[in-house]
């Protein structure tokens, strides 16, 4: 029995941590609120590290960032953020985890406003997945008009960390855009 050839993937996964996020979770449009704040907090925490980091870590935040329940995070005393910058299981920055209280808040306005999260930022690409149709990685963009606006507005709203660059990423996470070069295994998955 021959051996069943390697998958053809995009070509950033380089381990098996990321392999396992490319393959079954990024790209794939979300329209759950708490797995969307999940993703606004980690975008914001990657700002200037990998992903890989941020990855590694992931399970410890969803551990101590009360399972990214805005609520609570919203209700934070200096007590709790003191603990946390002692924390070595997370990204230990002051500006980061400050920026995830001022978020959350944020976050519940913007249920509050529109009724949920996923209604509100799908609306930013016009309810469903844009198709990158990128033929390699160096196609990608880092931003684009669609992000651009995302940050703006999220920015005039009072978040913070949700610059354009982030927001394109927090997109391609969450599936907003379909960014998986065209001859990965998970291009024509997602573009269905």
């Amino acid at each position: 029995m021959s051996p069943q050839p390697e998958k053809k993937r995009c070509s950033w996964p380089s381990n098996p941590l990321a392999v396992e996020y490319h393959d079954r979770e990024w790209g794939v449009p979300v329209k759950d609120d708490r797995t969307l704040f999940e993703f606004l907090v980690l975008e914001g925490a990657q700002a200037g590290l990998s992903w890989d980091t941020v990855l590694k870590k992931r399970e410890h935040y969803r551990k101590v960032f009360d399972g990214f329940d805005p609520m609570k995070i919203s209700k934070w005393d200096e007590k709790k953020k003191a603990k946390l910058m002692l924390d070595e299981g997370i990204i230990r920055n002051r500006a980061k985890i400050e920026s995830t209280v001022v978020n959350a808040k944020a976050f519940l306005a913007v249920q509050e406003e529109f009724g949920s999260f996923a209604k509100y930022v799908w609306g930013f690409v016009g309810g469903k997945p844009l198709q990158g149709k990128r033929k390699a990685r160096g196609e990608v963009p880092a931003r684009t008009d669609e992000s651009d606006a995302l940050s703006k507005d999220l920015k005039k709203r009072g978040f913070k960390f949700v610059g354009t660059t982030i927001m394109y990423a927090f997109m391609q996470a969450t599936g907003m855009v379909n960014d998986h070069v065209r001859d990965c295994f998970r291009y024509k998955d997602l573009a269905r």
